[in-house]
């Protein structure tokens, strides 16, 4: 297995960033002498390729440092691409980062260029947890050419309800800037930045990213992930829910991931 530490300066957001990609190479148990008969090691063609988000105070480390995606990666033939959005919501932001453009355009085009993946959309695939929930769903669905599915594990998924949560309470602790990620914060239902509004419209051009909800029972967000969940099974939504015990955690978070892989990488 190959985990490459990669810095490149990035025109969306106007500094040089980090990147940590995970590449399948064959390990020391496996047969070097079978190499090329196996799709695991297709670098050829590409491989299958997650872009892998995380959630708030968090950065392109924290599925590194947290979770045992490597080895997962590994035993599934998967590239796995993680990087830095700061408290963004993965949003072009008012004060100049453009991190929607950075995460769709920009390094996609940096990593098929650089690393042996696949550049079909039914091989490309984005998840996330908590905001980087929100972020997965939001990136695949504002466009959902470039991504067959995606995958939400403890998302802020009901953004809006979010918003208005923080506003009635108490916001010292609240890590984000609604304005500069949202501008005007108060608008969200039925915006640009509505998942709900989002799903609608790529329904209604004939191109939907395949959806994945997973929470925990004992998670704050819970209440909210089930009312995500209710909606859209009314709009007949492709959407695959599982629950569990558990909360806003690791240790739910790299149970579950090892599910969305599976879940990604078979019809």
């Amino acid at each position: 297995m190959a985990l490459m530490e990669t810095h490149y300066y990035s025109s969306s957001l106007g500094s040089n960033i980090t990147l940590n990609v995970f590449v399948p190479t064959p390990g020391s148990s496996e047969q070097i002498t079978q190499m090329g008969h196996s799709a695991k090691y297709d670098y050829e063609n590409g491989l299958p390729v997650l872009y892998l988000l995380h959630g708030a105070y968090g950065d392109a480390f924290s599925w590194v440092r947290y979770s045992n995606i490597d080895r997962y990666a590994q035993d599934r033939g998967i590239v796995v691409v993680m990087a830095s959005a700061e408290n963004s919501f993965y949003q072009d932001l008012r004060s100049g980062k453009k991190y929607k453009t950075f995460f769709t355009e920009e390094l996609p085009l940096f990593i098929r260029n650089v690393f042996p993946v696949s550049r079909e959309r039914e091989k490309t695939f984005i998840a996330g947890f908590s905001m980087g929930g929100y972020g997965a769903w939001y990136l695949a669905l504002s466009r959902p050419e470039l991504y067959a599915k995606a995958a939400s594990m403890s998302g802020a998924l009901d953004i809006a309800g979010l918003y208005q949560a923080a506003a009635a309470g108490n916001n010292d602790n609240n890590p984000f800037h609604w304005k500069d990620c949202f501008g005007d914060p108060d608008k969200l239902a039925g915006s640009d930045y509505d998942l709900f509004t989002l799903y609608d419209r790529d329904v209604k051009n004939g191109c939907v990213p395949k959806l994945y909800q997973a929470v925990g029972r004992d998670d704050f967000l819970y209440p909210s992930n089930v009312y995500v969940r209710k909606l859209l099974e009314q709009k007949q939504a492709d959407l695959t829910y599982e629950e569990d015990k558990g909360g806003h955690d690791w240790n739910f978070w790299d149970q579950y991931i090892q599910h969305i892989l599976d879940w990604m990488l078979h019809d």
